[in-house]
């Protein structure tokens, strides 16, 4: 299957680009003015004691089968419980994919919420609304989590407080992303795969025929004509410091640092890569996309996006399972243990690094798939009873909250809807979802939507 494009056929592509930078600098500079203009937003007002600093969302793109990860049914008919075993944890009773060891041996740190439910089985609609926590509506657009806390939260050094790794996806670039926010909360894509011999990240380098010497000789014409201007009106203030932070971001060697995954340990990367012996830049990308992640919130970026595609997968489920790394009969060998083997290592490098507190992982994906296995082998869109897990930033560890039924076909205990989760993660970061923000026409949105119920077991 084309991981490129989900099942109807629609490529993916970028909704936000952050261009221009390369020509002149200015593209990410305005990008920055408004990012800049977000940050004196006063917050301390509706943070509430939440623990997490940071946010790093694995988005599992397509819809990933809840019966084949985190919710197996071993005692379903062979047509429900599918061609995979399944393994018991560290928390008794409680049994995960046979492809996921390393994550078993770590549930007590994990909660699950083996209970979510949705209305939409169709991606776009389903993307919004586990991405937003609001249903889906053409009289409104919404924003997405990432987009209101880059809202509220300020950002620290000169990185971007909302990054996509590599980048963010819908079907519809419209009605996904800022939403009603300025366009300064918009993600920041790196356009380039962390897991890939050839990544680089968009806009850190200069345009052809620009260097730094010919970059700082623009800027000071440009703050020549600010400070003329500023004398004229007769006002004070730095000149241009939206255009100063975008030549600091294309100019430090530490920013650019901070997207260098060679700087980290071998050790460190093979942590994070399904098989050790295989070539570092084009093994396990969810990995290295996590290991990403990692420096990125360690650098002060407030939510960070690890966008994992392939998940939209119709056919044979044998391609869910590690069969051989490498195969290149099936771009989607290894879904299932790749993520088993990023989020483990990236739950174990947090906590050593004592992040994990303050550091909120999330993974959710669009629906689950169907509990009967299709003509072809594989599973098809099921929005009735999916799973999500959390980790770290003030989550309850070792529990599983909800249950569905002995199919998994439907929430047989404690629904939760996406719009319950939206409130958590807010909760979670500290930032009430009860707060209104504001369209440019004036019309009060609560971040959280009015029916939405934080989960409260998961809160430490």
């Amino acid at each position: 299957m084309n991981t490129q494009k989900r099942c109807d056929g629609t490529t993916r592509r970028d909704f936000v680009r952050v261009g221009g930078l390369t020509a002149l600098g200015l593209g990410l500079g305005k990008f920055l003015q408004l990012q800049r203009a977000a940050a004196a937003v006063p917050v301390n007002r509706w943070q509430s004691a939440g623990k997490a600093k940071a946010c790093i969302l694995i988005w599992l793109d397509g819809g990933a089968s809840h019966l084949d990860t985190w919710d197996p049914k071993p005692q379903a008919p062979t047509e429900v419980r599918g061609p995979f075993d399944s393994i018991g944890t560290n928390l008794p009773g409680i049994r995960i994919s046979e492809h996921m060891p390393q994550t078993a041996k770590l549930l007590d740190k994990l909660a699950l919420i083996r209970s979510v439910t949705s209305p939409f089985g169709v991606h776009n609609f389903a993307v919004q609304y586990l991405m937003t926590g609001y249903q889906p509506t053409p009289a409104i657009e919404y924003p997405v989590i990432g987009s209101v806390v880059a809202h509220l939260r300020e950002s620290t050094g000169v990185l971007p407080a909302n990054i996509a790794i590599p980048h963010l996806v819908s079907r519809d670039a419209a009605a996904l992303g800022n939403g009603f926010l300025p366009n300064r909360t918009k993600h920041f894509s790196l356009g380039s795969d962390p897991g890939k011999s050839d990544y680089q990240v968009r806009d850190l380098d200069f345009f052809q025929g620009l260097d730094i010497a010919r970059l700082d000789r623009r800027r000071k014409m440009v703050q020549a004509l600010n400070e003329y201007g500023s004398r004229q009106s007769k006002s004070t203030g730095p000149a241009d410091p939206d255009l100063e932070r975008a030549y600091n971001l294309i100019a430090s060697d530490r920013a650019k640092a901070a997207f260098d995954l060679a700087q980290e340990p071998r050790q460190v990367r093979e942590r994070y890569t399904i098989d050790p012996r295989a070539n570092l830049a084009d093994s396990n990308n969810i990995g290295q996309q996590c290991l990403l992640a990692r420096r990125l919130v360690e650098r002060g970026v407030p939510f960070v996006t690890v966008n994992n595609t392939g998940w939209d997968n119709h056919l044979n489920l044998a391609t869910y399972a590690n069969r051989h790394p490498g195969d290149p009969r099936s771009a989607t060998h290894a879904l299932v243990p790749g993520l088993d083997k990023a989020l483990s290592a990236l739950i174990v490098d947090l906590e050593e690094r004592g992040m994990l507190e303050e550091t909120l992982v999330l993974v959710m994906t669009d629906f689950g798939r169907t509990p009967k296995i299709n003509s072809t082998g594989g599973r098809d869109h099921w929005p009735n009873c999916f799973s999500v897990a959390m980790a770290g930033g003030g989550v309850q560890g070792g529990q599983v909250i909800g249950a569905s039924d002995a199919l998994g076909e439907f929430v047989e205990d404690r629904p939760i809807h996406p719009g319950d989760l939206s409130s958590t993660i807010y909760t979670l970061l500290g930032i009430d979802p009860s707060h209104e923000l504001h369209t440019p026409d004036g019309r009060p949105i609560r971040i959280g939507p009015q029916e939405s119920k934080v989960i409260e077991e998961l809160l430490v």
